[in-house]
């Protein structure tokens, strides 16, 4: 049964978001919930149970469809490929008891889901808990202060605070403010992890064995099960305390609170709801919400949600005066606005209104910290096809099962055996064939394999995802602190004055630098702090400001003339720095740096003086910003010179303000207009040292490095280059796009880029003045790509069948914002790429986490920004993580392949034997099962990753050709040995049916001189004492000692070793293990002692036999071990045979890349598309151009 949205009945979750879900409404019925108890009770808990495993089962026949507002029971669905769903009470909460009088409420917020609540004629509100969150009903999505209030609108109606009255009323609808994780209890944990499927088929299948007598396997099974559960509830327990005691300490913070007209409350942070006024003390606080700051100035530490300890400024909320909602109109700068739970605030500056306020935006699991500790709680789940192949694998080893069980019922029922002893062998085949050790066996490897990346200092937090490591084929870089140093160093200064560039300014200098507006720009122009007594804060902004040999007076307020009394840093000039004609300057207010818009701005004053702004940031952005008589006419060919070099260019600028407003009352486009350009501040970033050796070994594996950077496109290009991303030989082809004025269409231009030897430095110059549609025979490979962020949001909408094709060989992507970051990577992985994010963390979290494998190098143990945390910031981690992600894929293959053999092996032993209602013995299933397999399971995954990456990767799914023909290949070596061992057996002279003695009495008669009477009389009585055992034979001692010795065979042949993993010998434990197995499996088929052979029913059998035997074993390894090596691991032969057979791969992006192979038009040069598709022929300078950096005029150069 489906479900089909209709009317009221279904509604969306979190829609657009990462953990996006369904919802459908239903009623519970009295008769349909009475027929199900019934059936509870005939099945004895078996229906209750299969509706535990499946919710959406029990909803469906329990339940009748209805409105989301008339339901008490809903069903959620995720989005994912996945289609989970979960079952969810929904509670019933009444606020007629905090409303008297509907009166009491103020009417201001009619708009307001608290109102419409209120006004509800039931005074009821309807809520479920989805995933932790109190969820509304209706409206569907409940995030507690609305988005749809606009910026004067949140300063005007929570600027007072809210009464008790209004709180209460808060209270009940939203919960507490608390992110509470109990911990949960043992006995819940046991119940949760005995439900699971795997141990219920363990149940089964020991109360199976009790009832064949099998009592030392079975006992070994449940000393094993409950072993392995009370691991895995020590372990969860462990997690559940940890995690507990990680949020607990939020949870009980005394906070103070602005009551409207009843002043300020202290009370427990637990009490807080959404729209209550903080106050923020002076000292470290720990936040214990999200808040939008109204007031003042905060500096904190988001080290918890970025893994970036760099103190981060935070400012207040403009009252902008428009009827854009405050989030639309903030954009991606929201965040400079928010203060996020869990968070610490380490210094706080009050503004003219006395404290620093901040109104209480979200509570409890809707923060920010909750939303992490959810994504702890529940784990994405990742869509690999290793894990469906695999439930589909099990599905196949069911159906041979059911193929065996028929055979069972069919060869016992023919020959009378008992009805019940018919029912029991046939359900012992199922035991057989499907290997309830399979998860466990697939887990140890990923377990392992996180052990050796932890020793390398890289920390995972998803192992589900180690596996998809090996499939990676394209990896996204950062540039800041990723490829290049994390800390910069100045290069020089080009100064500008009256519209000219002066003579370049270069450190370090022997001559300091002159004391001038350029001067008060890198002495205020930062948003640096003092922090337990070091200078604190972005790397440029402290080598910025140390040039100056200032220094930060931040230790007390300061009086500002006709501003009054304002917490404000003062920079004064420092013991080194030369005479000023200053005492200090104080920074008045800032608007901090922002990705979206690429500049920061102070507003600062000299001490007696008049208030000046003072704005850094992007080269191109600051001189639009400028008056364009200040701007050098050389400003383009001056930053394409330094940008090409590689320099990190910044542009600054200043100008003076009008002494009657108060800096508080400017808002940023303000205070960014009309500005004087004063020059640019050249930075050298040099690339790290690993940088360039890892991006080679990872083109040599055939894996695409791409950059993602926030940075100047030319410098991203001329890193690309310097870093090996982009060949010498190979060609840049910019790509422009630009929002046609005055129209709905926009234009998208290509430029080839030439790199040129001119007056002695490198320099990247555009060929556009040559032929106009000129074409150049490029390979598949020898070009690539460069964009900005702006083009990519153009063509992202304006030009979407491009974007896969621009992608395909997109190298550099700059100035990219952070959600563009992750925009792009979904992209990638939208082109059936397997995408690899490796950023510091910062700008970066949203990609990290969007990425198959997110990497952040950050000097914390554990990210929580990512899946993956280096703790050394190189990115050296990447090979490694790719070396490790395949060894386990590799590995993960293996163990796959044996436990399938194994079971397969044992169970085509079994149905020989059952054709003479005989079977394995107790110690016979017992020693296959742990001595062999349980000790293989564990030591096969103790093989190390291949130090080389080869330039291709190991198969991603079970279901491949190779892998499929290695399993049928050695089933049919099994079975073909094992019915040949059955048949010959029965052959021998030696052989009777009914007499086991009749092969060991008739050699010794040949060597009666040799053995005494007292010795043959003993070991006759003794077999006869044990001829009563229905398992003893000569077919079961052939059959057995053939199948388990095959085991051991299989276990080698499919140990691969290169080129994913290390040679098998190096894994010394296993090949030990596997020496020692072999010798005890010798021993027990040459070895002829009574009590032995008694205990693992074997019987006696020529040395000729034996010898045979073990000639068949040895035709088998070389057989199986000859296929595997020249069949199934032949590459050449599998790409001999896809060409012969013209395969081509699924994926979409090798299908695009085989037709723009054939595409002559592709890529176009010097051209222009619009989005209506009309092409136009760049000349000279047209095509639609707007940023003046690429519009160089050739000439000035």
């Amino acid at each position: 049964m489906g479900e089909n949205p209709a009317k009221n009945h279904y509604a969306q979750l979190n829609q657009g978001e990462e953990n996006e879900m369904e919802i459908f409404g239903y009623k519970t019925q009295g008769c349909r919930r009475a027929l199900c108890i019934a059936g509870y009770i005939l099945s004895c808990g078996a229906l209750r149970l299969l509706f535990y495993w499946k919710p959406e089962w029990h909803v469906w026949i329990n339940c009748i469809r209805c409105s989301l507002e008339e339901a008490d029971v809903v069903l959620l669905r995720t989005t994912d490929d996945f289609r989970t769903y979960s079952r969810k009470t929904v509670t019933w909460i009444s606020v007629s008891a905090f409303i008297k009088n509907r009166s009491d409420y103020p009417a201001t917020e009619e708009d307001s889901i608290f109102s419409k609540a209120i006004m509800k004629p039931s005074l009821l509100k309807s809520s479920v808990f989805v995933n932790n969150i109190l969820r509304n009903i209706l409206p569907f999505y409940f995030r507690v202060l609305e988005d749809h209030y606009t910026c004067s609108a949140i300063h005007d109606k929570f600027g007072s605070g809210l009464t008790c009255n209004e709180q209460n009323v808060r209270r009940a609808m939203c919960g507490p403010n608390s992110i509470d994780v109990p911990v949960i209890p043992i006995w819940k944990l046991l119940i949760k992890e005995v439900l699971n499927p795997f141990y219920v088929f363990q149940l089964f299948s020991v109360c199976l064995w009790f009832a064949e007598d099998y009592m030392e396997y079975a006992i070994a099974i449940i000393f094993m099960s409950l072993l392995s559960i009370f691991l895995t509830v020590y372990d969860l327990r462990k997690q559940s305390i940890k995690l507990h005691r990680l949020v607990e300490s939020h949870n009980n913070i005394m906070v103070t609170v602005c009551r409207n007209k009843e002043d300020f409350q202290e009370l427990e942070s637990h009490y807080l709801v959404p729209g209550d006024l903080l106050i923020l003390k002076e000292g470290k606080t720990l936040l214990p919400c999200d808040a939008i700051l109204v007031s003042g100035q905060c500096t904190v530490n988001e080290s918890m949600l970025t893994g970036e300890s760099i103190p981060v400024t935070k400012i207040h909320l403009p009252q902008a005066d428009n009827f854009k909602p405050w989030r639309v109109y903030c954009a991606e700068d929201y965040r400079k606005h928010v203060l996020f739970c869990g968070t610490e605030v380490i210094q706080t500056k009050a503004d003219d209104r006395g404290v620093v306020k901040a109104v209480v935006l979200q509570t409890g699991f809707n923060t920010a910290k909750g939303d992490l500790v959810r994504s702890i709680l529940y784990p994405k789940p990742m869509n690999f096809k290793l894990y469906r192949d695999a439930l589909r694998f099990l599905m196949c080893l069911i159906a041979f099962a059911a193929i065996g069980m028929i055979y069972t019922v069919c060869v016992f029922a023919l020959n009378g055996e008992e009805t019940g002893e018919v029912v029991k062998k046939a359900l012992d085949v199922i035991t057989i064939a499907v290997p309830p050790a399979l998860p466990a066996a697939l887990t140890t490897g990923i377990i392992y394999t996180q052990q050796r990346l932890k020793k390398k200092g890289i920390f995972c937090i998803s192992p589900q995802r180690i596996n998809m490591c090996g499939q990676l084929n394209l990896v996204c870089f950062d540039k800041t602190g990723t490829l290049t140093e994390d800390g910069l160093d100045l290069w020089g200064l080009l100064p500008s004055e009256r519209n000219c560039f002066q003579n370049i300014h270069s450190f370090p200098a022997d001559h300091s630098l002159p004391w001038g507006p350029v001067f008060k720009a890198l002495a205020v122009c930062h948003s640096l702090i003092v922090w337990e007594g070091k200078i604190q804060g972005d790397p440029l902004d402290v080598k910025m400001f140390e040039a100056t040999n200032w220094v930060i007076d931040d230790s007390s307020g300061h009086q500002n003339e006709g501003q009054g009394s304002a917490h404000a840093t003062v920079v004064r000039p420092g013991l080194q720095a030369t005479t000023a004609p200053v005492e200090g300057i104080t920074i008045l207010r800032q608007f901090p740096f922002s990705s979206a818009l690429q500049r920061m701005s102070v507003i600062a004053q000299e001490i007696g003086g008049d208030p000046q702004a003072f704005t850094k940031g992007a080269p191109e952005t600051v001189a639009m910003l400028c008056r364009a008589e200040t701007v050098p006419s050389n400003f383009e060919s001056k930053l394409l010179l330094y940008t090409a070099q590689g320099f990190r260019v910044i542009g600054l600028a200043c100008k003076s303000l009008r002494a009657g407003k108060p800096p508080a009352a400017l808002t940023r486009e303000e205070v960014e207009s009309d500005l004087t350009f004063l020059g640019l501040l050249i930075m050298e970033n040099r690339l790290k040292r690993d940088t360039k050796p890892v991006l080679e070994e990872l083109s040599a594996a055939r894996i695409r490095s791409v950059m993602v950077t926030g940075d100047n496109i030319q410098t991203a290009i001329t890193v690309a280059k310097n870093a090996g991303m982009i060949a010498p030989t190979h060609r840049v082809i910019l790509v422009e796009a630009n929002k046609v004025p005055g129209s709905f269409s926009a234009s998208i231009t290509w430029k080839s880029l030439e790199e040129n030897k001119i007056e002695d430095y490198r320099s990247l110059v555009s060929i556009s003045e040559t032929e106009p549609g000129i074409r150049l025979a490029l390979g598949s490979g020898q070009y690539h790509f460069a964009m900005s962020g702006k083009s990519y949001q153009i063509v992202a909408h304006h030009f979407r069948h491009l974007l896969p094709k621009l992608l395909l060989n997109g190298t550099v992507f700059a100035r990219m914002s952070p959600s563009q970051k992750s925009s792009l990577v979904e992209e990638f992985q939208k082109l059936d790429y397997f995408v690899c994010m490796c950023g510091d963390g910062a700008n970066d979290c949203g990609a990290l986490k969007v990425a198959h494998a997110g990497i952040s190098l950050s000097e914390q143990e554990a990210s929580v920004a990512s899946p993956f945390t280096s703790r050394t910031p190189s990115i050296a981690c990447v090979p490694e993580l790719i070396r490790e992600g395949r060894a386990a894929l590799v590995t993960s293959f293996c163990m796959f392949k044996y436990m399938a053999l194994y079971s397969i092996i044992q169970y085509l032993g079994v149905l020989l034997l059952y054709w003479q209602l005989n079977s394995f013995g107790n110690y016979q299933f017992l020693f296959q099962d742990l001595a062999i397999t349980t000790v293989i399971g564990v030591t096969m995954s103790f093989t190390r990753a291949y130090p080389k990456l080869v330039p291709y990767r190991p198969p991603s799914q079970l279901i491949s050709p190779p892998l499929l023909l290695s399993v049928v290949l050695n089933i049919l070596f099994s079975l073909s040995m094992q019915i040949f061992g059955f048949v010959v057996v029965q052959e021998q002279p030696w052989y009777s049916q009914t007499d086991i003695h009749s092969a060991c009495l008739s050699v010794n008669n040949h060597e009666r001189n040799s053995s005494s009477g007292l010795g043959l009389h003993g070991m006759r009585d003794g077999a006869h004492e044990q001829t009563d055992n229905g398992f003893k034979s000569y077919e079961n001692t052939t059959v057995w000692l053939l199948s388990t010795i095959n085991c051991l065979i299989v276990a080698l042949v499919f140990s691969k070793g290169k080129p994913f993993r290390q040679p098998i010998y190096t894994n010394y434990v296993f090949i030990l293990v596997l020496i020692g197995q072999l010798g005890i499996c010798l021993f027990l088929m040459f070895a002829d002692i009574d009590d032995l052979y008694s205990k693992m029913d074997l019987v006696c059998t020529p040395t000729v036999w034996r010898i045979s035997m073990v000639g068949m074993l040895a035709v088998t390894l070389a057989v199986s071990f000859l296929v595997e090596e020249a069949v199934v691991e032949n590459r050449p032969l599998w790409l001999l045979l896809k060409k012969t057979f013209r395969y081509h791969s699924n994926s979409h992006y090798k299908r695009l890349q085989h037709v723009l192979e054939q595409d002559s038009a592709w890529p176009p040069l010097n051209e222009t598309f619009f989005s209506d598709s009309v092409a136009v022929t760049v000349e000279g300078n047209m095509g639609g151009h707007s940023n003046p950096t690429f519009d160089s005029n050739e000439d000035s150069l």
